[in-house]
Order: C-alpha cells, then structure tokens, then sequence
C-alpha cells in the first residue's frame, strides 16, 4: 500500500508489472488519474454534478492576463510531492494581482505550469472542512466514516490536520460514493471537501488513495481500516463496523499552536482547547508505551515555528527579496 502521493503514481502506474510479485491494492492508473490528477478531479466533479471550488486553467495565466480572476485566490501543486515553496506549503493566499504574478511564476518554476492549480479562495474554518474516509474494493464500500477537521497547522491552510473528530454526515458519504463509483476505486481513501458556508454547499478539494495522517482515527473509532485491508486481501470478510460519532484524533504540539492562534482571534478559548482532550482516543506521534517520538517532535516543532516565522523571512530579506508569509 503506497502511503505518499509520489508513490501512488508510481505503484499505480506499474501495477500491472509489479502484480507477478505485489498485491498493489489500488486503483490502476487510467482511471486513478481522474480523480488524483487536480484538473481531471473538478471535470469528473462537473459531469457527476457534485460541486467544487472555481478553478482557473494555469496555462491561460501564463500571459500574464488575469482579468477572469476573483481575489483572493489561491495557489496548489496538482499533487504532492517536491521541495518547493509551493509544495512545502501545499497552499498560498494570494489577495492581490501583484503578488500573484511573482507567487505563480515562482511556482511555475518549481514545478511547471501545468502541475501550478489557480482555484478560488472557499472562506470557511474548521468547523467548514470535512472528510471521507473509507476502504473500497474492486468497486465497493467495506467501511466507511465521515470526519470533522475541526483544527489545522498552520490555521488557515493546514499543512496537516491536528485535531480531528468522527461525525455524522451524510451528504459527504452520498457525494464520496458517486465520485469513487466513477472510478471503480480499489483501496483506501480519503476525500476533503469544505462546506462553503456563503451557499451550505459541500466542494470536492482533494482526493487521497493512501493512508493519511489521521489514520489512527480509524481503529479508534472501531473503524481498523488497516486491519480490514489486510483480512480482505487475503481472503478473509472483514466484520461489519461502524465508526462511534465524537471519538476525536489529536496531533499534540501542532494542535496546542493552532489552537493559541484561534483563541487569539476567537470565540474559542485554550479552556476549550483542554476540554477538547476528553474526547481524545488516537493521537499522532504520542504513546504511553513509546513516548520517544512524542518529546522528539517537541523541539522540532518548535525549529518549525522559528524557521518559518522568523529565518525564513529575514533570510529572505538578507537576499533582498520580500517573502510573504502565508502560514
């Protein structure tokens, strides 16, 4: 089971020459291309009338006219993978034509124009981001849940999620099925959407046929995924499950900074963000049996913070070149 984007591509895309030696549980390429592949996901989204956020052909950008687009806009590599700007930031904000000149042309750079994704700017916080987690195979749902991304790090475009709870949504799972129908998905997967709160309506943002960072949720919430994966390639039937509504995952360090930041801003409230830890039953990098990873990430996030917020832009401004700061 490849668990990066690079890797999925690859395994997808050989899945026919590594199958004398590998079970590659996924979807063959020519049609996981459609919903992985950023411009061919919003066209299927189109034809199976399921919404997604207005979305700009970066080659039309190229000329430097940008007269059709609406600020602020946003900027994204098609998938993910690189050591780019872009690509560790994995979104921009861009909230006037002058910074989005350099931002693209910068990003067209890095990773080419074609792989540069120039799409609206859905407003919305975590209370607005949802998810589809699933396992299908050959074509068909073998346990599913919806989830609330309710906190992210950075807090406007997450790198990475941090605080996540399962919830009860049917209009994700209904839209999820349609789209994965299409497609005749085999494997794991997850879908983000946001709600756009302007209209209540749900939009497609990504598709992703590999585990995720929350992954541990799953087996949490009586959901094991990863063990139902493994029964169900080797024959055996997974038994039916359903995921408990509230059990929540929590990434500790990155999700204590997010949350300082959103009670600055407000309504929430560090207060809240202690409350939050009794509902707490996966968390990423911390375990009471092997806590080494857990203090390790302490003062890594830490190097994080202090890189991003203060080298990076005095670096920058050694360089004699403004840097934005979108994090």
């Amino acid at each position: 089971m490849p668990a990066g984007d690079a890797e999925v591509s690859f395994a997808s895309r050989a899945k026919a020459a590594l199958a004398p030696a590998l079970d590659v549980v996924l979807t063959p390429w020519e049609r996981l291309e459609r919903v992985v592949e950023k411009p061919l996901l919003y066209r299927l989204c189109a034809e199976l009338e399921l919404g997604c956020p207005t979305t700009w052909p970066s080659r039309n950008l190229v000329a430097g006219d940008l007269s059709a687009l609406r600020f602020p806009v946003i900027l994204k590599p098609n998938m993910g993978g690189g050591k780019g700007a872009l690509a560790r930031a994995k979104v921009m904000r861009i909230n006037e034509p002058q910074a989005f000149a350099a931002a693209f042309n910068e990003a067209c750079a890095e990773i080419g124009v074609d792989n540069v994704v120039v799409q609206e700017l859905v407003p919305g916080g975590g209370e607005c981001q949802f998810s589809y987690a699933a396992l299908w195979f050959e074509g068909a749902p073998i346990a599913e849940y919806t989830a609330r991304r309710t906190r992210q790090y950075p807090v406007d475009f997450g790198y990475t999620s941090t605080f996540v709870e399962v919830v009860d949504e049917p209009e994700v799972a209904i839209a999820s099925r349609r789209l994965l129908t299409s497609i005749g998905h085999h494997g794991l997967v997850e879908i983000e959407f946001k709600r756009d709160p302007r209209d209540g309506s749900l939009r497609v943002l990504d598709v992703n046929p590999r585990p995720w960072s929350w992954f541990g949720l799953s087996a949490a919430a009586g959901v094991d995924l990863g063990a139902m994966l493994w029964d169900k390639a080797n024959g055996a039937t997974p038994a039916p499950a359903i995921a408990e509504t509230g059990v929540s995952w929590m990434y500790l360090v990155r999700d204590f900074v997010s949350a300082a930041v959103l009670a600055r801003r407000g309504p929430s409230s560090l207060p809240d963000w202690f409350a939050s830890f009794g509902k707490v039953r996966a968390w990423a990098c911390f375990s009471v049996g092997d806590p080494v990873p857990g203090l390790i990430d302490i003062p890594l996030t830490l190097w994080r913070v202090v890189s991003r917020r203060l080298l990076a832009p005095l670096l920058a401004g050694l360089g004699g070149r403004k840097v934005e700061e979108n994090a």
